[in-house]
């Protein structure tokens, strides 16, 4: 559907949510299934990573690591996204962290369970922690792209105000009948599918993994950062800045300052290595 604003024709949004509808208020979602895609995806690419010689887990391995991955993701995007945006409501009423139907995940959330679980991963199968850790980084991007698809379908996280040709009416933002940003979608380009390419790249065209071990998780978190800052400037503020910056860009920030922080450790480590 199309709506006229100020002389112009942009396209009203009215996709729906559900995949398949059994109810008013329950099916199959799209959002449900982006995460699926996500973590299948993610399996697929580490199943390549072993025949290839990539990677040090098997079969049986990887569907184990898959599983504490889910894990971990889920868990993790689900508490940050209470403990970063909803705090008030975690004190007051913490029984709706479990609410996950309702909605509610955070990406720097679920990069921390990621984060956790390559951790938990690298003790289990006695590997050390920046190998695991950059194999890992690979994984999460192509969940984020999925995700952010699934945020636009849903018709939530709209961009700010705007006039480009593309921009899109979404019904549930106030006020009613601006043309947004589709920002949704810059962020899947963004922070899904360039990081993708450019992690997949590093992985397999240079030797960061073997002679660099950490390096790439550093650059993980450095850049995917810069891309969410990048596109927090077309997606509408939080309700609730900090020090002036969205929550998004906030978060970013300290994510920046950790990704240094392992690049730094990783370029020690390997001089280190080379005086030896």
């Amino acid at each position: 559907m199309k709506v006229s604003c100020q002389e112009s024709v942009y396209w009203l949004h009215d996709l729906s949510p559900f995949i398949i509808k059994f109810s008013d208020d329950w099916g199959i979602r799209w959002y449900g299934f982006a995460y699926v895609l996500g973590f299948v995806a993610a399996a697929v690419l580490l199943s390549i990573y072993f025949k290839r010689g990539r990677s040090p887990f098997n079969k049986d391995q990887s569907g184990t690591i898959m599983m504490i991955l889910i894990i971990g993701t889920m868990v993790g995007g689900r508490l940050g996204y209470m403990l970063l945006y909803e705090a008030a409501t975690m004190i007051s009423a913490p029984w709706k962290i479990i609410q996950v139907w309702k909605g509610g995940m955070a990406s720097h959330g679920g990069i921390a369970g990621l984060a956790v679980s390559g951790w938990y991963v690298a003790h289990r199968f006695k590997q050390p922690f920046w190998k695991v850790s950059d194999i890992v980084v690979t994984l999460g991007p192509a969940g984020v792209f999925f995700g952010r698809i699934a945020n636009f379908i849903n018709g939530e996280l709209w961009g700010t105000s705007t006039t480009v040709p593309w921009a899109i009416v979404f019904p549930d933002a106030s006020p009613y009948g601006v043309p947004r940003h589709p920002s949704q979608l810059y962020e899947a380009a963004l922070e899904g599918l360039m990081m993708l390419i450019y992690l997949q790249l590093k992985f397999w065209k240079s030797g960061v993994i073997q002679n660099r071990p950490g390096q790439l998780t550093g650059e993980f978190f450095v850049l995917y950062a810069i891309l969410r800052i990048f596109g927090e400037q077309f997606r509408e503020p939080d309700a609730d800045p900090i020090l002036g910056l969205s929550r998004g860009s906030f978060y970013s920030i300290l994510m920046i300052l950790i990704g240094v922080a392992f690049i730094i450790r990783s370029s020690k480590a390997r001089q280190s290595n080379e005086k030896a």
